[in-house]
């Protein structure tokens, strides 16, 4: 399987967008990774539309853990996400490991707030635009971008293309950051 031995974490807040968090959850775990689910402090969550998901713990639960893929979800979460300094920590050693980190839609806000999309170029929702440049990213508007270790999508349309892009990534031994 692609993603045999690989370990995801997808970081879930209330009001995910249900798509961008169950599309890459089952399509990794399809791939054979092991995928976990980190909230910010509640045991559940619902997403935009209403779809609940049981969390597998807390940010701080998986924090001195090494992860090979974080991918974040847009929505409303990434508001909260942000705001959350374990959430942010994780996605700022997994860059720095030289790890995959894929954000769609709003979650370019907890890249911005993690401080890691400087000098990157980057997509999202074009509402969010003006944050990643102010956050120091070459913004476009593109279905999918990868920049070294960094992968970014717009929407829930772009979903086979974010998926299909962090699966080539994992697939490679180590990104440099």
């Amino acid at each position: 399987m692609e993603l045999s031995g690989k370990n995801i974490l997808i970081l879930a807040g209330p009001d995910f967008e249900d798509r961008e968090l169950f599309y890459p959850l089952y399509r990794f775990q399809e791939a054979g990774a092991t995928v976990k689910v980190a909230g910010l402090g509640e045991k559940n969550y619902k997403g935009k539309y209403g779809v609940p998901i049981e969390v597998d713990g807390d940010c701080t639960d998986f924090l001195k853990q090494s992860w090979d893929a974080v991918v974040i979800p847009g929505g409303w979460a990434p508001d909260k996400i942000r705001a959350n300094e374990a959430a942010l920590e994780i996605v700022r050693k997994t860059m720095k490991a030289g790890n995959v980190v894929a954000a769609i839609c709003h979650a370019g806000w907890v890249l911005a707030s993690a401080d890691v999309v400087k000098g990157k170029t980057v997509t999202s929702f074009i509402n969010i635009k003006d944050d990643l440049i102010h956050a120091g990213a070459k913004w476009v508007d593109r279905e999918v971008v990868v920049d070294g270790n960094l992968v970014t999508s717009r929407k829930p349309a772009d979903l086979p293309a974010f998926c299909r892009e962090t699966i080539k990534l994992l697939q490679k031994v180590k990104i440099p950051a």
